[in-house]
């Protein structure tokens, strides 16, 4: 049926398929929304602190 280098191959073949499966998982399931999150909150707190500065700008 298969030949010894033919069953290799296909054993490659799952190996890299399967790697490639569970990295994209990782991915979408913990270093995306990781990334999404903490610059949306270094974003939130720039803001905040641009409009302290502009209180008290204006206080002055």
């Amino acid at each position: 049926m298969f030949e010894f280098d033919q069953y290799l191959g296909f054993l490659a073949f799952l190996t890299i398929l399967t790697i490639g499966f569970w990295l994209m998982i990782f991915l979408l399931t913990f270093v995306i929304p990781y990334w999404v999150f903490g610059a949306s909150i270094e974003r939130l707190k720039e803001l905040r602190a641009e409009k302290k500065a502009k209180r008290e700008a204006a206080s002055l």
